[in-house]
C-alpha cells in the first residue's frame, strides 16, 4: 500500500490536467477558428530537408521538406504562469482544426510515418499553434528542353488550402524569403542548384472562387561535362573519322565503304541512346541540332566515296572506248599497250621495250588520257626501271580524285565553323 501511494500513476494525471487545460471537449472544432468573421491568417514556412531526385522523361521532381504552419485558435488557450507551451504528437490533430494544406500539381506526396507519424503539434497559453510534419512530395515540373543539355529549369512546389478561400483562410509566408531555408548539403548528380526563393498569388476556380496560393520556387542548371564525355565528343570523333577516309586510295573501295558505313551507325546509335532517356517532345533539341548535323556530315562523306567512284567509272569507261576507237596507235600492237593506275608488272614494263616516244603518240591527245606509252629502246635496263618509276609515281598522285582534295579542306572547315556558331549561341 505505501509502494502504491508513492509510485501513483503521474501519466493519467497530466492526461486529465492537459484535457482540462485544452479544453478539447468543450468546442467544436470542426469549424474553423473565429467562424463567420475575417479569414484567419496562416503562416508558413518550409526547411527543405533534400531534392531526391529531378526525372526528365516524366517530367516530375521528389523534395523531400518539413512544412510548418503557424496561427491562433483562442480555443485551445490555456492558462500558465510560466508562459511555457506543451508539444504533442500527430495523436492530438485528430482532435483539433488544422489548415488543409495540400500540393497543386503533385503526383505522390505522403507523411512519413517511422517510428511513428512524424507529426509536432505545439500549444502557446495565449492560443498560437505551430503544427509541423515531415513530407515527401513527387510534383509536375514543366520543363523546357529546347536547348538541352545546355540548359536551366525552372521548378516550384505550389501550396494551397483545399476548403477556405481568401475569405476563410489567408494563407502567406510567415517571413517572406525568410520563410524557405534549404540544406546546405543538397546536390543532385546533373544539376547545379542555382537559388530557391518564394512567391504568392491568388488562384481562382471558376465554381469555387479565390484562393491563395504559395510557391516554393528553385532554378536548376545542368552539368554539361557528363554529356561533353557521353554525346558531344564520341559525335565528334566519329565525324573526324569519316574524314579518314578522303586520304584512302579511291580504288580501295571495301576500307572507305567500310569505314563510311560504321560511322554512320555508330552515329545512328548514339542519337538512339540520348532520346531513349528524353521524353517525347515535338521541338529540336539542341542536342539534336549537334547530333543531326554530324549524322549529316558523316552520311556526307559516303557520298562524297560514291560520287568520287561513279566519276572514276564514267572516266574509264571513256578511256575504254577510246582504245576500241584507236585500236593501233601508230604502229604499235595493241598488247604492247598498258594503262597505269598504280599497279602494274615489271613485266609489262618490259614488254613495251623498242619502240620510240615518237611513234608512241596518239592522234587525240588530252591530260586526262589514261593511257601511258613507255619508249625504252635506247635506254638500259636501270634506266628504263627509273623512268617506268618517275611515270608510275606521277600517275599514283594523279589517282586521288579532285573531289578528295577539296573535301580533305571543306568538310573540317565546315564543321569547325559549325561549332563555333553551335557553342556560340547555345553555352
Amino acid at each position: 500500500s505505501h509502494i502504491y501511494k508513492k509510485n501513483h500513476d503521474v501519466t493519467k494525471t497530466w492526461k486529465g490536467k492537459t484535457e482540462h487545460l485544452l479544453r478539447v471537449d468543450d468546442h467544436d472544432f470542426t469549424m474553423r477558428p473565429a467562424f463567420g468573421g475575417p479569414a484567419i491568417p496562416v503562416g508558413v514556412d518550409v526547411q527543405v530537408e533534400s531534392l531526391d531526385s529531378i526525372s526528365e522523361v516524366d517530367m516530375d521532381f521528389t523534395m523531400t521538406l518539413y512544412l510548418r504552419h503557424y496561427w491562433k485558435d483562442e480555443r485551445l488557450s490555456f492558462p500558465s504562469t510560466t508562459n511555457k507551451s506543451m508539444t504533442f504528437d500527430g495523436r492530438l490533430v485528430k482532435k483539433i482544426w488544422v489548415p488543409d494544406v495540400f500540393f497543386v500539381h503533385s503526383k505522390r506526396s505522403f507523411i512519413h510515418d517511422t517510428t511513428t507519424d512524424n507529426i509536432m503539434l505545439r500549444v502557446f497559453p495565449d492560443g498560437h499553434v505551430l503544427y509541423s510534419m515531415r513530407i515527401t512530395v513527387t510534383a509536375m515540373c514543366n520543363m523546357d528542353f529546347s536547348r538541352f543539355p545546355l540548359d536551366s529549369q525552372t521548378c516550384s512546389l505550389e501550396l494551397e488550402s483545399y476548403a477556405y478561400t481568401d475569405e476563410d483562410l489567408m494563407l502567406y509566408w510567415k517571413n517572406g524569403n525568410e520563410s524557405l531555408k534549404t540544406d546546405e548539403k543538397i546536390s543532385l548528380s546533373q544539376f547545379l542548384i542555382q537559388k530557391f526563393h518564394t512567391t504568392s498569388r491568388l488562384a481562382f476556380y471558376s465554381s469555387t472562387g479565390w484562393y491563395n496560393r504559395l510557391y516554393i520556387n528553385f532554378t536548376l542548371r545542368r552539368h554539361i561535362f557528363f554529356f561533353l564525355l557521353q554525346t558531344y565528343f564520341p559525335a565528334t570523333l566519329m565525324v573526324m573519322l569519316s574524314w579518314v577516309s578522303f586520304w584512302i586510295d579511291r580504288r580501295a573501295v571495301p576500307a572507305r565503304v567500310s569505314l563510311g558505313i560504321t560511322t554512320v551507325l555508330t552515329m545512328s546509335t548514339i542519337i538512339t541512346g540520348v532520346n531513349a532517356s528524353m521524353p517525347r517532345v515535338s521541338y529540336i533539341k539542341a542536342v539534336d541540332i549537334y547530333l543531326w548535323v554530324s549524322f549529316v556530315f558523316v552520311f556526307l562523306s559516303v557520298l562524297e566515296y560514291a560520287a568520287v567512284n561513279y566519276l572514276t567509272t564514267v572516266q574509264e569507261r571513256k578511256e575504254r572506248k577510246l582504245w576500241e576507237r584507236f585500236p593501233c596507235m601508230c604502229g604499235i600492237p595493241h598488247s604492247k599497250t598498258m594503262m597505269l593506275d598504280g599497279n602494274y608488272s615489271e613485266s609489262d614494263a618490259n614488254s613495251l621495250t623498242g619502240y620510240t616516244r615518237n611513234q608512241m603518240v596518239p592522234e587525240e591527245g588530252k591530260q586526262e588520257k589514261m593511257v601511258v606509252h613507255l619508249a625504252m629502246s635506247n635506254e638500259s635496263n636501270s634506266s628504263r626501271k627509273r623512268g617506268l618509276k618517275g611515270h608510275v609515281g606521277l600517275r599514283i598522285i594523279q589517282n586521288t580524285h579532285a573531289i578528295d582534295k577539296y573535301s580533305r579542306l571543306i568538310f573540317p572547315g565546315t564543321y569547325i565553323f559549325f561549332n563555333l556558331i553551335y557553342w556560340s549561341v547555345f553555352s
